[in-house]
């Protein structure tokens, strides 16, 4: 992959980043600002306790990303990115625009999740 995609790619994972790292930081500021209150409905109590584990669901799913743009963005500084990892083939650059954090190829990531569904099938 040329220099100038390998730079495109990686402005666009940093402004991942920082969008995510800004939203995570809104959200403990948002869950410190309101605190537990005190809810004199059980019911209202309960409601927001599933919307509180909700976000943080949500959030623990950003925290795994974070991680994924991290290990792209060192990709790219190590001279990987763009190169699966099973078979060292190049990923198309149509792939990496639609999963810019992928770390293998269309072909390998079919394989992948046939023999993950087939071992779902059989256990």
């Amino acid at each position: 992959m040329d220099k100038e995609r390998l730079e495109y790619f990686k402005v666009f994972l940093n402004s991942k980043l920082e969008g995510l790292l800004q939203d995570a930081q809104q959200t403990v500021s948002d869950m410190n600002r309101g605190g537990e209150g005190n809810f004199a409905d059980p019911t209202d109590r309960a409601s927001h306790e599933t919307d509180r584990n909700f976000v943080l669901r949500v959030k623990d799913r950003e925290r795994k990303l974070v991680a994924k743009v991290k290990e792209a963005l060192e990709r790219i500084d190590d001279g990987t990115y763009g190169i699966c990892e099973l078979c060292g083939e190049p990923i198309s650059e149509k792939r990496l625009e639609a999963r810019p954090i992928t770390t293998c190829c269309i072909e390998c990531k079919k394989e992948e999740e046939e023999i993950e569904k087939q071992r779902g099938v059989a256990q």
